[in-house]
């Protein structure tokens, strides 16, 4: 048995195979079997395998050939078999005359005279063989199939398979009367190798006169196409200084023509080398497989980091002559290999720092390097081999400059060492090459400077703890907190200060730092905490410019007994008769610390008798104790009950504290019920006093403030105008952009130009501020009367001595008011002005309003000057 494999096939899809000789068959994974028992193999045999898949519509075709072992496959164009069963003619069919294939005769078996004869084998049909891209002319004839039964009776002849009735269609035809058979276009390989089609011969009546013969048609190649590269332009790379035979890459071009004939077989070639350094052939390929090397030693990344070559792929193995060719362009990358190690442009390097400076870059080393920039051979690393015991300077790479700083990480000390001298190498982060040394520039000297600079003065404690016992009394010197002065080789003067004293305990002397109280330590207060009371001082030098020093002194208060313990509960409630159950658990608090607070000691004070005939207390524990009733029965209320607590402390401090107990009826479980609740919370009598006061004071309050306001309305409603509104020829003065008490103080009553009937209400006011709608009494400032007989010069004088009376009055409001010169009462002695005629004809003389004033200049310019205007 054999295999059948076709490597075009689609992997993914199930193939089903089929064999033209019904006596061998072909199992799904391609082995290739015999169907029936083969009587003779003495000759090979040779027939055709069809593969389809089941979602694909090609069909891909093989022939098998099959002999016994020791024979030789003859050609398969030329087989030809040895009995009559055929009438064959072995020409060509790219011969003028093309062979003629006969219907072989099938005997049977039958009862005959000479007995019993055997069925002949059938001959197996040598594949027809055309060549692609004939010229013609078309339709192009190939072979004729004939039947030997033509002679008898009218036959007609078809094809079928792929190529005549079945995609692609009409590529193969035949004369259905003279059975030849021809081709009706060129052929081309690349697209279809071989035909499998089946002939046929029937009558005219459509009746099978022969049993359908297999036709294999074989495409001849021709070399009709080119070498195609995959890519034109592939990319490789080699290190540099790669010894001869170093693999570089690889390109690979496809010939579409048959891979096993001349006119698929490609050959390569390297065209040309760009550049030409060192020499002009530093690389070679295989002209089988496209492996490009090296055959040269001298690659140099730092001369010539590319390498362009051209490489030609030619089919007929290479042929020039009769091959067809194609280029494609390989760009060969010199890679960077660590072949030069750093160097230091100078062997020695300068830098200062000042002391006490962290983090302050002090000096730039510089390196050149002709690798490939910003890679690990490249990129600088520096080491500080010598010089640097204590670990005060680092250098730091910069990643775009490669360059080194020298950077201080631990403070430096001008008094202690005023110079550094360092010892720097330099390397890459990739070693070096095998076989490269390394360089002595590789190594260089770095001189730092330090600068000498003010230092702030220093505590040697910081912070600095002492213990003292609380209560220390005030103006007791605690410690002396002194700082010292860095500076050593320059004589200055330190000054002490406070900073921070929560408690403003304490005070320093500004020139030795003794640390001495202002009141008294009390470890109970809030500014402790901890026991520790914590201060913060400053220690100043006279440099230029000055320095600062900051230390901190912690103070470890030592408890003393001088806290009395509170006795906790102040309230706690209790049932009227004495239960198991009806009790209240105490206890103490006490702001001392051990031993100065529990346990402690409860008892009842001898005094009143009553406390302890009423009531008792038992000891549970140092820290708690219990209040309960001594009698059966105690009435319902809240009462206070002093007890005794003492503390522990050395002596013993004992306070006397009162517990609010409220005695109320419980129910059975204890609980007061609301009733006693309520009678338990009565108030006393001194309470209930207080409140029953302040009830009244507020009534009286609102009754006084009733009765005002109604009084002040009734008065208003009752005072009537003085004269007639309509006889009220009084101008009325409006002020403008006045500066007083606002909108009040133009709020004016015009009650006081009414008429009183009675001055009653004034006279019982108190003397002091009046309203300005009130006339002024007696007891004020007077205010000059005007005569009766008044003179033409009188009323200015009048209103002059007014003013000032007014102005020096003690008992006008602050603010602008209405002034009430004087008050003529209901009967005046002045006759009516109603009946002055305004028109007058202008006879009269006005020219004395002149003499009244220069308050009345102004009605003297209306009245005498009217002709003028």
């Amino acid at each position: 048995s054999g295999r059948v494999k076709f490597e075009a096939c689609h992997l993914n899809e199930r193939i089903s195979f089929e064999s033209s000789d019904p006596k061998f068959g072909v199992r799904p994974d391609g082995s290739l079997y015999a169907q029936r028992e083969v009587a003779n193999l003495s000759e090979p045999i040779q027939f055709m395998v069809t593969a389809r898949g089941s979602k694909d519509t090609h069909i891909w075709e093989t022939t098998v050939k099959l002999a016994l072992a020791g024979h030789t496959l003859p050609p398969p164009i030329n087989q030809i078999g040895t009995e009559a069963a055929f009438h064959l003619r072995s020409h060509h069919n790219h011969y003028p005359n093309p062979r003629v294939i006969t219907f072989p005769r099938r005997h049977q078996r039958g009862s005959t005279t000479n007995g019993l004869r055997r069925q002949k084998r059938d001959w197996v049909i040598p594949p027809i063989n055309v060549p692609e891209n004939s010229r013609g002319p078309f339709p192009q004839m190939l072979v004729r199939i004939r039947s030997d039964q033509d002679k008898e009776i009218e036959i007609r002849y078809s094809i079928t398979g792929a190529g005549a009735d079945q995609p692609p269609s009409d590529v193969y035809i035949i004369d259905p009367v003279t059975g030849k058979m021809s081709v009706t276009k060129p052929l081309d390989r690349e697209d279809r190798a071989s035909y499998h089609l089946r002939a046929h011969a029937v009558d005219v009546n459509g009746n099978q006169m022969e049993p359908p013969i297999d036709l294999y048609i074989y495409v001849i190649d021709m070399n009709d196409n080119r070498p195609e590269f995959k890519n034109q332009v592939y990319n490789g790379s080699v290190p540099e200084g790669s010894k001869p035979g170093t693999s570089v890459m690889r390109v690979t071009a496809f010939d579409a023509d048959d891979s096993t004939m001349p006119n698929g077989l490609v050959h390569y070639r390297i065209l040309n080398q760009s550049p030409h350094i060192p020499i002009p052939n530093m690389f070679t390929i295989n002209g089988a497989t496209g492996e490009i090397s090296t055959i040269a030693a001298g690659l140099d990344r730092e001369k010539v980091s590319q390498y362009t070559l051209i490489v030609q792929a030619t089919d007929m193995e290479g042929s020039l002559s009769f091959g067809l060719s194609n280029t494609a362009t390989a760009l060969i990358t010199v890679t960077d290999i660590n072949d030069n190690p750093p160097e230091f442009d100078s062997k020695t390097f300068l830098g200062e720092v000042p002391e006490n400076s962290v983090g302050v870059v002090v000096a730039n080393l510089t390196v050149r390097d002709r690798d490939q920039p910003h890679t690990p051979n490249w990129n600088a690393v520096y080491r500080i081999v010598g010089g640097d015991s204590m670990g005060h300077f680092t250098i730091r790479t910069d990643e775009i400059t490669n360059d080194g700083r020298v950077t201080v990480v631990k403070p430096v000390d001008y008094e202690r060492n005023g110079a550094f001298m360092l010892t720097v190498v330099v390397s890459n982060q990739a070693h070096l090459a095998s076989g490269i040394p390394s360089s002595l520039s590789s190594t260089a000297g770095v001189t730092i400077s330090v600068l000498d600079v003010n230092e702030a003065p220093v505590f040697p404690s910081n912070p600095k703890m002492i213990r003292f016992e609380e209560g220390v009394p005030a103006d007791t010197t605690l410690t002396i907190f002194a700082a010292l002065d860095p500076d050593r080789f320059i004589q200055q003067t330190v000054r002490y200060s406070k900073l921070s004293d929560p408690g403003n305990w304490l005070r320093i002397n500004r020139t030795n730092g003794q640390i001495t109280t202002t009141a008294i330590l009390d470890r109970e207060s809030p500014y402790v905490k901890n026991n520790v009371y914590e201060a913060t001082f400053l220690a100043v030098d006279n440099g230029s410019p000055p320095a600062t020093g900051t230390g901190t002194l912690q103070i470890y208060l030592i408890d003393v007994n001088d806290n009395v313990p509170v006795l906790v509960p102040k309230e706690a409630q209790l049932c009227e008769r004495s239960r198991p159950i009806s009790r209240i658990n105490i206890t103490a608090s006490d702001a001392d610390s051990e031993p100065n607070a529990g346990p402690y000691v409860f008892e009842l004070p001898s005094f009143p008798p009553s406390v302890r005939r009423n009531w008792t207390i038992s000891r549970l524990n140092g820290e708690y104790a219990q209040l309960r009733l001594r009698i059966p029965y105690l009435e319902a209320g809240v009462y206070r009950v002093p007890i005794m607590v003492s503390d522990s402390g050395n002596p013993p401090l004992t306070n006397r504290s009162m517990i609010r107990v409220k005695v109320c009826p419980c129910d059975e479980h204890g609980d007061c019920t609301a009733v006693g609740a309520v009678a338990s919370a009565s108030l006393g009598t001194g309470a209930i006093i207080a409140i029953l006061i302040c009830i009244i004071i507020l009534l009286s309050m609102v009754l006084l403030f009733v009765v005002w306001m109604k009084r002040r309305e009734k008065e208003r409603q009752t005072k009537p105008l003085l004269i007639d509104p309509e006889d009220d020829v009084r101008d009325n003065i409006l002020k403008y952009d006045e500066e007083g008490g606002g909108e009040e103080d133009q709020d004016y009553d015009l009650s006081q130009l009414q008429q009183p009937e009675t001055l009653d209400h004034m006279m019982s006011k108190p003397a002091g501020v009046r309203r300005v709608d009130e006339r002024p009494i007696i007891p004020e400032s007077q205010y000059p009367v005007r005569p009766t007989l008044p003179h033409p010069g009188d009323i200015g004088e009048f209103i002059i001595d007014g003013l000032r009376a007014a102005d020096n009055d003690p008992t006008a409001p602050p603010y602008d008011s209405l002034l009430v010169f004087d008050y003529e009462g209901s009967g005046s002695t002045a006759g009516s002005v109603s009946s002055l005629d305004s028109s007058s004809s202008g006879e009269q003389d006005y020219d004395y309003l002149n003499d009244w004033g220069p308050r009345f200049k102004k009605l003297a310019d209306l009245y005498g000057g009217g002709e003028e205007d």
